[in-house]
């Protein structure tokens, strides 16, 4: 899975990162970021294909968005559940949750990097955490699917997105048996278009442009949002991987 990210970049460098997207309504983020510690339920600047100008020119741009698929249709935000934060790749295409979403409001999510969890014993009780970058140090891109859905209480409209996730690569598979689905730069503009099932594009990002390191637990707790949760340390139990 994916469960939590992070994003060393202010808002405004974060736009012009990726300047290919118009800004959108995404001021309301500016204290946000930077954010070393991004977890579900949080709010993010996501890109989506929408309205660029009036009528009908459609073209990527920003939109804030929570973590946390909660699909049009669903009468209130529990759906019956916690809202999803991942979506496997694998059945994507039929699974009644995120099946329209995938068809036609696919997002991407960029960020800097992400943390996962390695279980040391195989007991679930002493994870090792790592941070998941890539080695030239450049921001990056997840592929997400993303819901609008007005909230009956308070009447406004509600942008919500989920992280999709595949089999891991060669690295990943070290620590874990999945990880997001990063996508190159050349299939921004497909994984954004109307074509209703890019699927080839949901794979292993190639283990050799990644890095990985072992940080401090800090990064457990979600009320911890430093700088330094992505230094990495070192132990005697196990060597960093790079």
């Amino acid at each position: 899975m994916c469960g939590r990210i992070y994003i060393k970049a202010s808002l405004r460098e974060l736009l012009s990162n990726f300047s290919f997207a118009r800004p959108g309504d995404t001021e309301p983020l500016s204290n946000s970021f930077p954010n070393y510690n991004g977890a579900p339920t949080q709010s993010y600047p996501i890109i989506i294909r929408d309205v660029v100008q009036e009528p009908d020119i459609m073209g990527p741009i920003f939109a804030s968005a929570r973590w946390g698929f909660v699909p049009e249709w669903a009468k209130d935000e529990g759906i019956g559940r916690p809202a999803p934060i991942n979506a496997k790749a694998e059945g994507i295409q039929t699974n009644g949750l995120f099946r329209q979403a995938y068809k036609s409001k696919r997002c991407l999510v960029p960020i800097n990097g992400f943390f996962e969890w390695k279980d040391i014993h195989g007991t679930g009780k002493n994870k090792q955490p790592y941070a998941i970058a890539m080695k030239d140090g450049s921001p990056f891109v997840l592929a997400g699917i993303w819901s609008l859905r007005r909230d009956k209480d308070t009447g406004l409209d509600r942008r919500t997105f989920a992280i999709i996730t595949c089999a891991p690569n060669e690295l990943m598979a070290t620590i874990h048996d999945r990880m997001p689905v990063i996508l190159h730069p050349d299939d921004y503009e497909r994984w954004l278009s109307p074509e209703p099932d890019p699927a080839d594009i949901m794979k292993p990002f190639p283990a050799d442009l990644m890095t990985m390191w072992k940080i401090g637990r800090d990064v457990g707790s979600v009320k911890n949002n430093r700088p330094d949760l992505i230094v990495p340390v070192e132990d005697e139990s196990e060597p960093p991987l790079l």
